[in-house]
């Protein structure tokens, strides 16, 4: 998934997800209680979620990582979560998830967008837009 995700979760060393960045990173969401958690956690702070729904064995996914990454790091004022959609079936499902990646932007717990596919050039212009169209007490 990316160098830049961190597993919030046990350390089991077998995962390569287990990657430990600073405060403030790309968050790999394993569970239902830590996606609740996390869009509670923006919606209190102001902070628009950008969530990646993808796929370990995804081809795309794996291209546009390093991508996402970087936008994480240059947008530090959103949230940037990865769902594992073989880790959390059920509830990919429930989001009617029909390709990997699929992005999805919340800003107080509300859907504000949509994008199948990875796509950088429309990513980026949906942050894009997003972004500007926040008030001006960003970070």
């Amino acid at each position: 998934m990316g160098s830049c995700v961190s597993k919030n979760k046990a350390r089991d060393n077998d995962s390569d997800h287990n990657v430990d960045f600073a405060a403030g990173n790309v968050k790999l969401i394993t569970t239902k209680e830590a996606w609740d958690q996390y869009l509670e956690e923006a919606r209190r702070d102001g902070k628009i979620v950008i969530a990646d729904f993808s796929a370990a064995w995804c081809g795309p996914c794996k291209m546009i990582a390093p991508y996402y990454c970087e936008l994480f790091e240059k947008y530090t004022s959103m949230m940037f979560l990865v769902v594992d959609v073989d880790e959390l079936t059920d509830f990919s499902t429930s989001w009617d998830i029909k390709a990997t990646p699929t992005f999805f932007f919340f800003k107080d717990g509300q859907q504000l967008d949509k994008l199948v596919g990875a796509n950088k050039p429309e990513l980026q212009k949906k942050i894009v837009a997003i972004n500007d169209s926040l008030p001006e007490y960003k970070q």
